[in-house]
Parts: C-alpha cells; structure tokens; sequence
C-alpha cells in the first residue's frame, strides 16, 4: 500500500512513521509512506497557503491553488500504478469508522490531505475523492486524524500485525456483531481486591463465549447504545 500526506508539518510524523507496526511495515515494504510539504507550493516571499475569506470572517482559509498543487505533487510522486484516493481531514468529513477503515486497507493508494486554519477554500473538495472526520470536535490540524487513518488502516494489511487473528475479534469487529469487546483479564488472577472471572479460570470454552457475547452486549449496552441498537437492526 501508497499514502501520501500533504501536511504544513511533514516533520510531526517523524517518529510515528518509524515507531510500532507502521515503522514495520515500512521496513517490510508492505507500506509506503511519503510527505508532500503545502509550503513548498506556497506564494511570495512567505510560502503562504492561505488568504482571508470573501465575504470577511476570522480567520484564514487554504487557497486552493496551493492545495491542490499539492494534491497533485503527491500523486505524482506515489507513481502511475494505480490512481490514489484523495481524501480531506475535515471535521465536515463522513465519520471515520472500523468498516471505512477496512475499506481503505483494500485501496492501492491513498493521499491523505490535512487541513489547518479555519479549513479549506470549498473548491478543494471538487479535487477530493471524499472527507473524513475522526470525530464531533476540532483541532488544529490534520495532522492527528491522519495519523488515526494510516494507523487504523495500516494494522489491517496482511503481515504487519504479528497475529493477525487479533483484529477479527475486536471492538466494532462483525465477529464481535459490530459491538465493543469483551472484558480482558491477564495475570495475576487477584488484584487489590479485585478478581477475574471464574467462568474465565474454568477452561469450558461454551461457557467462556457465552460469557463474553453477553458482556461484549452489556458494556455496549451502557457505553455505546447506539452500537446495540444498530446490532439489532435500528430497533
């Protein structure tokens, strides 16, 4: 797999491009992973990118020549195999879930495109394949909902994980119903006070599944209504 950031600060990815399974999966050559810098497709003497909004407003807005110059470099620079998917780090974007980040784990090529300032001049978005939000608030930048996407997508490719079967059985997982997980205990058995499970000490595995289909459900219940719900067909 491609990705592509354009970002204002390339150097704010550094560490996590080298770190975890994202590092590995570079060093792997199962990901490929490069930065396209705004500032160097910037005007005048300053680089800058962005400009006050017609109509007036606080604020400063991404010009759209700028943007899409990146846009544009960054694609060109992934290669000729396969068109990526251009996508927006908008809080305007469609909810990022585990289901769309399964779905762009099956993409060749992504450029992930990150916002700053009071956001994109709105022709951006006709250069745009889609918009992703990372949740119902803002922060200054895309930076970190870029980091959420490649992360969560990343761990999905084949071989980067070190045991794969551990993300078909998690939270928002079809083998989970679309639930969060289940409750985890490791050892000690016995923690200040605090014990695990015995249903999970007694080694009958029927029992075991049950046990953890009928907390995956409760602590969603409590936690996350809407995921149960959903599991039940809206009802």
């Amino acid at each position: 797999m491609r990705i592509a950031v354009v970002t204002l600060f390339p150097e704010l990815f550094s560490e996590f491009a080298r770190t975890s399974f994202v590092g590995r999966a570079v060093e792997r050559g199962v990901l490929e992973l490069s930065f396209e810098n705004l500032r160097s497709h910037g005007l005048g003497n300053h680089r800058s990118v962005d400009d006050t909004p017609y109509g007036g407003g606080s604020g400063m807005v991404m010009r759209p020549d700028c943007v899409v110059a990146a846009m544009d470099a960054a694609e060109a620079e992934l290669g000729a195999r396969a068109r990526p998917r251009r996508i927006l780090l908008t809080p305007q974007g469609r909810p990022f879930d585990q289901a769309r980040a399964k779905g762009l784990a099956e993409e060749p090529a992504l450029v992930l495109v990150c916002g700053r300032y009071e956001g994109f001049d709105e022709r951006v978005r006709y250069f745009a394949d889609e918009e992703i939000s990372v949740g119902d608030f803002v922060v200054t930048g895309g930076e970190v909902p870029a980091m959420c996407v490649i992360e969560s997508t990343v761990r999905l490719l084949p071989g980067v994980l070190g045991n794969e079967d551990s993300v078909h059985e998690e939270s928002f997982s079809a083998a989970c119903g679309g639930l969060l997980e289940y409750p985890q205990f490791t050892r000690p058995a016995s923690f200040r006070g605090y014990d695990v499970p015995e249903v999970l000490r007694g080694g009958d595995h029927a029992k075991v599944a049950a046990w953890r289909h009928r907390e995956a459900r409760r602590r969603s219940s409590v936690r996350r209504p809407d995921l149960t719900r959903r599991s039940r067909g809206g009802r």
